[in-house]
């Protein structure tokens, strides 16, 4: 994880983003202090959510529709 400061981040962020593109980590510090970490987008994160794959629920026994209303009755 490459760290800098406030001012060299704000001289350089074409370069610095440039970096974080190809996989650089970069923290941000403000007198001293974290504020900031740079990370690169995971390749999930880029793709939309109607493309990424759903949840796929299975049960071992019965439906469903079955298990849901039998943990329903449970509450009541």
């Amino acid at each position: 994880m490459k760290v800098i400061n406030f001012t060299e981040f704000r001289k350089n962020a074409s370069s610095i983003l440039s970096e974080v593109e190809m996989g650089e980590t970069v923290q941000v510090l403000r007198h001293g202090k974290a504020i900031a970490e740079i990370v690169p987008v995971s390749s999930v994160a880029r793709m939309p959510s109607w493309k990424r794959p759903g949840l796929r629920l299975e049960i071992k026994r019965g439906s469903l529709s079955q298990a849901i209303i039998d943990e329903r009755r449970q509450y009541e």
